[in-house]
């Protein structure tokens, strides 16, 4: 016989209880997870410290460049007196809220397309035609367009973020319900079930991971599409800051808008992947969750 091995490839001798092997698991799923936290922040510590070294030894420019020291001045400067166009926090609702209209709205109708269409074979080759032509246009082409149609508001924004997060759930809905479980669907049509029983129970909830996967990919589009929005045209919001940035040069500024967005990315992120968790507690955990 011979000796179980655990993640970090240590080994337990046979014999051993189930609840030393238990106790050996989970320090080593710990001593894993320390570990991945230390090579995290090593990298982040050598990535700011080399960019802040290159920039006061005049290896890079800092007036292009700038160094994390001064950005994270901006950012305070930001946060504890506002900007020259208003305080940090309103721009960052603005465009918050263009972000999650366009998002949920996005989502929503994606799913619900990606579905239908997935559903009904005939749908599927009338509109596709129409799909893939629209789908071929560039997003940030359409801004100045949406800016004419809806004006400098949170309209032309939002529809831009609508345009940016729909096509991506639709393609992943659609493809997650054209691959459903073949076996599993004619096993419910064989229990008596109906259509709608058959989509609401066995269709969508086989197309959670690709419908998952699109949504974790999207969020950070809904914030592309308000940013390139505020670009061409607008008020208030992160973008309108850059662009600010940019056309006084000051780097500083753009950098610390931009790790504005990536805060807010993040954040959205690890919430999408416990309301993931929580929707779909039934599927079986992923190899590189349990490490």
């Amino acid at each position: 016989m011979t000796d179980i091995t655990l993640e970090d490839r240590s080994t337990v001798p046979v014999g051993t209880s189930d609840a030393e092997i238990e106790q050996a698991a989970l320090t080593s799923i710990r001593k894993r997870r320390q570990k991945v936290l230390f090579w995290r922040l090593t990298i982040l510590v050598l990535l700011l410290g080399g960019w802040e070294l290159s920039g006061r030894m005049n290896w890079i420019d800092p007036f292009f460049y700038s160094i994390p020291t001064s950005i994270v001045a901006r950012l305070y400067e930001w946060i504890t007196e506002g900007t020259s166009e208003g305080p940090l926090w309103y721009h960052l609702y603005v465009t918050m809220e263009e972000s999650l209209a366009g998002f949920f709205s996005g989502a929503i109708a994606g799913v619900v397309t990606g579905v239908a269409l997935g559903r009904n074979k005939m749908l599927s080759d009338i509109f596709s035609i129409y799909i893939k032509l629209i789908n071929s246009v560039p997003r940030v082409v359409l801004a100045p367009i949406f800016i004419m149609l809806f004006g400098l508001g949170l309209g032309s924004k939002i529809a831009l973020s609508f345009v940016m997060v729909f096509f991506v759930v639709f393609s992943n809905a659609f493809q997650g319900v054209v691959e459903a479980d073949r076996n599993m669907i004619a096993n419910a049509m064989i229990l008596g079930a109906n259509q709608w029983q058959l989509t609401r129970h066995v269709i969508i909830p086989s197309a959670m991971s690709w419908i998952f996967a699109s949504l974790h990919v999207s969020f950070g589009f809904a914030i592309i599409g308000a940013i390139v929005g505020e670009f061409v045209g607008s008020r208030y919001g992160i973008g309108l800051l850059i662009n600010i940035a940019k056309g006084s040069f000051d780097a500083s500024g753009m950098y610390a808008a931009i790790i504005i967005i990536m805060a807010v990315a993040l954040i959205a992120e690890y919430l999408m992947t416990a309301v993931e968790k929580r929707l779909a507690k039934w599927r079986p955990v992923p190899q590189h969750d349990m490490h």
